[in-house]
């Protein structure tokens, strides 16, 4: 299979685990205001259907910048690669999103558990960008390889 394609797959595995977390977060009550989903459409003036199409179109975009980038990142392991995308994701939602979204930079309009959380988010999301996509390509992630 091709590595774009890899790529587009695992950034939707990614996107499922995080949309997951995301839905979990929301059932047991954690931050409220915190629904990208939400935020995503309410900034378009669409609806929810469209934010969530958005948040995957997002999380599928990683993955084809993942296959393309994942090369010329420092670390060995793809795990370890996948987490500096979703560092890298992160970054830019709290600099360029929340502050579009009205929620601030770092979005600390919403408290200072909103960076926190949404940066373990991004790092499971890496995370599993990385395992998956390197399990597509057949790349080992023995615990010899991930300590890279």
């Amino acid at each position: 299979m091709n590595k774009i394609f890899n790529g587009v797959i695992a950034g939707f595995v990614a996107t499922i685990i995080l949309s997951a977390m995301m839905i979990v977060k929301g059932k047991m009550g954690v931050m409220p205001d915190l629904d990208i989903i939400a935020m995503l459409a309410k900034m378009i003036g669409a609806g929810a259907i469209v934010g969530w199409v958005m948040h995957f179109m997002v999380g599928m975009g990683y993955g084809i910048a993942f296959s393309q980038i994942n090369r010329l990142l420092p670390a060995h392991s793809f795990i370890l690669k996948g987490m500096m995308i979703g560092i890298a994701g992160w970054l830019m939602m709290m600099f360029v999103l929340m502050p579009m979204m009205g929620a601030g930079m770092f979005a600390m309009n919403m408290g200072m558990m909103a960076p926190i959380m949404t940066l373990v988010l991004h790092m499971i999301f890496g995370a599993v960008l990385g395992l998956t996509y390197s399990k597509l390509n057949h790349v080992d992630v023995t615990p010899a390889s991930i300590q890279g």
